[in-house]
């Protein structure tokens, strides 16, 4: 199961967010994500977990539980959204020079 885990603070680490959770069971994946520009954190991460029953079991104990002085929400994760394309054409834009 793919779990969520946000409202982290920006000094936690992928091992960190892997530790909150191999108390409760084998723990496949964690990733806190970065932003592109800057590298730094985003206050959120992914964890995944083979486990189902686990994987509820941590989301139940840990949703609200105070994390380096943050209180962390911890969900399943959503299938992410797909989106369509951006498509920024040739009828203006914001680096279209050939407007005026």
């Amino acid at each position: 199961m793919n779990i969520f885990v946000s409202n982290l603070s920006f000094n936690v680490q992928d091992e960190d967010l892997r530790e909150f959770f191999t108390s409760y069971g084998e723990v496949t994946s964690a990733k806190i994500i970065n932003d592109r520009e800057t590298g730094k954190s985003r206050g959120f991460g992914f964890v995944e977990m083979s486990d189902d029953t686990a994987s509820k079991k941590a989301i139940a104990e840990l949703d609200g539980a105070s994390v380096d002085g943050r209180t962390i929400k911890v969900s399943e994760a959503k299938p992410k959204e797909s989106r369509p394309a951006r498509n920024f054409g040739d009828n203006g834009g914001y680096n279209n020079r050939n407007r005026y």
